[in-house]
């Protein structure tokens, strides 16, 4: 469980929970950093893994009525001066496009002073301004509502520390922006979106999360109410892996969003907006990975099953060629999990054993190695990625060649069950319901520095009570957990029907909040 103080197989040197991590995105062949600081190149397989998020969820996205659409990366700078609070939640992470030519000078390529432009653009870091700006062309009337658009694009947001997945200064996302009549329309569609984002995570990435509302020093710049999922890393780090956000009137007002009610008042439409983004890939690489790499759900798996041919450049080779085609064929022919399995054939020109742990490190759910024996015997050596190892041991297992693929929907299903089942009992037997004071919750987290924080020892969460402090006194509460390194994550869903005194000022409790290091 305890990734960070393991001996690696990938590293062979006992490493960080970040080592590791960086580790395991080399390894498996996800991504790497780009000449532009901060951004980084999605490899193909890494690119399959968020190709897999996209259209699983994007069907979702559809079963809730919403539809696609896209908006400029431009957005200039006046829609966000509309906005105080919004603008400045961004103002600090913005790219700004000034000039709208390059000019030769000295030799070298400049910005031409004659090019300047009118007016700033700032280059994507959210689309709230720009989407309520033709919500406000399309919305007229009360028959016009609710409006519900999502679009698949990419953001900037100019961070200093950077991960590959995790955080970096471009990334891919969706983010859904709906506009209603009522509160109670805006605020209903607003957890349905939180809810779609437990389900998908915990279905389909196999990451079990707690879903909850943030407090009021985490909400989305400008909103009302910011809801969150929150997944714990094997390190015991929390990792905010989607947010749904109630906005209010206040965007509406700001970008003169109304409709004609039906008794012909005017009136400011309720917004929401809701987003997700490839960080999720992060998060399955830290929920499931292992000291030999990644270990992909079936159902995000851009190659759920590899068969890999011993070929040894001899007669016989013909015949193992001829078993495996026909194999992954039949595999191809079966469902699983909801959709068409997807096998490959790795024949190419390399030892048989680089090829099987190039999978392993990649994470491919089964990997199949087929010899002369096996084509002969009609059967079937595979290794379940989920369970490699029996201690230092490889764990392999054979099946009749018909039986394997009868059973191939059943095996997956299975695979993607047992990384949940693994996850979920680790997030559950790591959070700590049983403080009631600040100062235990001190104890049990300890003062670490900033470097001490990459490595410091699980810790989990705590869950405790509190009384939804507001102002000066929240203020006070946010200090006092930063100089621990701590952070308020939510308040889950599911509460009990009574609490004891708030862990930070004493005060009767309203709620349960969890606390933890996060990502």
């Amino acid at each position: 469980m305890q990734r960070a103080l393991s001996v690696s197989r990938m590293t062979g040197n006992k490493s960080t929970f970040p080592d590791w991590y960086q580790a395991i995105v080399r390894e498996a062949d996800m991504a790497e950093s780009s000449p532009v600081r901060g951004s980084m190149i999605i490899k193909p397989w890494g690119y399959g893994v968020w190709e897999r998020i996209q259209q699983t969820m994007d069907r979702r996205i559809k079963e809730m009525g919403v539809d696609n659409a896209y908006f400029p990366l431009f957005i200039p700078l006046g829609f966000f001066a509309k906005e105080a609070e919004h603008v400045d939640g961004f103002a600090k992470e913005m790219a700004v496009v000034t000039h709208h030519r390059l000019k030769a000078v000295d030799g070298k390529l400049q910005p031409d002073p004659d090019a300047k432009l009118e007016e700033p653009l700032i280059v994507r870091p959210t689309s709230e301004t720009i989407i309520g700006d033709a919500f406000s062309r399309w919305v007229k009337s009360y028959r016009d509502l609710p409006l519900k658009i999502n679009q698949w694009a990419n953001v900037v947001r100019w961070e200093m520390r950077t991960r590959l997945f995790l955080r970096t200064s471009e990334f891919l996302w969706q983010e859904g922006h709906t506009a209603h009549a009522t509160r109670e329309d805006a605020l209903a569609s607003t957890l349905q979106a939180l809810e779609m984002y437990r389900e998908f995570s915990e279905t389909v990435l196999a990451m079990p999360v707690i879903a909850g509302e943030k407090p009021e020093n985490e909400r989305f710049p400008g909103a009302d109410n910011t809801f969150s999922i929150e997944a714990m890393m094997q390190d015991g780090k929390a990792l905010q892996a989607g947010t749904s956000h109630y906005l209010g009137t206040s965007f509406a007002r700001a970008q003169n969003i109304r409709y004609q009610s039906d008794g012909g008042e005017m009136e400011f439409c309720h917004t929401s907006s809701w987003g997700t983004s490839t960080r999720m890939i992060g998060g399955v690489i830290m929920t499931h990975g292992d000291d030999d790499g990644l270990r992909l759900p079936p159902a995000i798996a851009p190659r759920q099953i590899v068969v890999v041919p011993m070929l040894r450049g001899k007669e016989e080779d013909e015949a193992v060629l001829a078993f495996a085609k026909a194999l992954v064929k039949d595999l191809n022919a079966q469902s699983a999990l909801g959709e068409p399995i997807r096998a490959l054939l790795d024949d190419r020109d390399q030892k048989s054993a680089d090829k099987r742990w190039n999978w392993v490190r990649r994470g491919a759910p089964v990997i199949i190695e087929l010899g002369p024996r096996d084509a002969a015997g009609g059967q079937v050596s595979y290794m379940r990625r989920d369970a490699l190892r029996d201690g230092d041991k490889v764990k392999s297992h054979q099946a009749p060649r018909d039986e394997f693929v009868a059973n191939a929907p059943v095996l997956l299903a299975e695979i993607q069950q047992a990384l949940f089942d693994e996850a979920k009992a680790r997030l559950e037997a790591s959070i700590r319901s049983d403080l009631s004071t600040f100062e235990q919750v001190a104890e049990y987290f300890g003062q670490v520095s900033d470097e001490e924080e990459e490595t410091s020892a699980f810790k989990g969460w705590v869950r405790a009570s509190w009384s939804r402090p507001t102002g000066d006194e929240l203020e006070k509460v946010v200090e006092r957990l930063k100089a621990l390194k701590l952070t308020l994550r939510n308040a889950p869903a599911d509460q009990p029907a009574s609490f004891g005194p708030c862990v930070f000022t004493g005060q009767p409790g309203v709620e349960e909040i969890l606390i933890g290091r996060s990502y």
